[in-house]
């Protein structure tokens, strides 16, 4: 697993938050063990195509990893731009108003996966050397802090949970700017099971599993604990609600 807010939180060797107090449920439940290592998101999405990881959980429904997985749906997400600038900017529309404002650089986590708008984007931002990579949330926001015009692209939640583990940044969570973009529109996220790391039976053991899980909307509820409903409102909504 890789960090990603608060659905999953990496504390040196420890590894909590929704998703693992899922999985963990389900362990008591489904008489299953999971053994789970921290590692970058990119190694992350790395592991999991070679089928070297059963799964990856807190994924966005990607054409990529559909080629390596099968996806279970547990809540619909929302990619948005994020910013910390205090200004009166009118907000960015569209990926292309972002290629436009060339004060502006793109900061985002090696290995997100949010369609082909967002890569076209990352390439157009790259070509310009107005492009950053980082391995995970907390140095993209770290980044944000000390540079205002620096922009993000990511689920409002993950970005937000992060800084509510860093002391350092726990102070500019009110400071974030969301701004949904017309041309990342709403998607699933949940759990990717690899199709050829298991053995048959162990997978559809499990993928009946986390389906049980997903009807009983578990995955929000911990959404909603964990969360301000300002947050949620851009970036996090059940599987059963109508989205525009």
């Amino acid at each position: 697993m890789s960090a990603t807010g608060q659905s999953v939180v990496i504390e040196g060797d420890t590894v909590r938050g929704i998703y693992p107090e899922l999985l963990s449920a389900l362990s008591a439940k489904e008489k299953c063990r999971f053994v789970i290592s921290p590692v970058p998101r990119a190694r992350l999405e790395k592991l999991f195509e070679s089928g070297q990881a059963d799964m990856i959980v807190a994924s966005t429904r990607s054409a990529r990893r559909d080629q390596f997985g099968v996806f279970i749906p547990m809540i619909r997400s929302r990619a948005t731009a994020i910013t910390l600038e205090d200004s009166a900017r009118p907000p960015f529309r569209t990926t292309q108003e972002i290629l436009d404002s060339k004060e502006v650089r793109l900061v985002v986590v090696r290995g997100y996966d949010y369609g082909p708008n967002y890569h076209e984007l990352l390439d157009a931002m790259a070509k310009e050397n107005r492009l950053l990579l980082e391995a995970e949330p907390t140095a993209v926001a770290r980044l944000m802090r000390v540079n205002p015009h620096d922009i993000t692209i990511m689920v409002p939640t993950i970005i937000y949970g992060a800084m509510q583990e860093d002391s350092r940044l726990q102070d500019d969570r009110d400071k974030l700017r969301f701004e949904p973009l017309d041309n990342l529109p709403w998607g699933e996220s949940g759990v990717y099971l690899s199709k050829t790391s298991m053995d048959p039976a162990m997978f559809k053991h499990l993928q009946a599993a986390l389906q049980r899980a997903t009807i009983s909307g578990v995955v929000y509820k911990g959404f909603a604990g964990y969360y301000p409903p300002h947050v949620l409102k851009d970036s996090i909504k059940p599987l059963d609600r109508a989205t525009p």
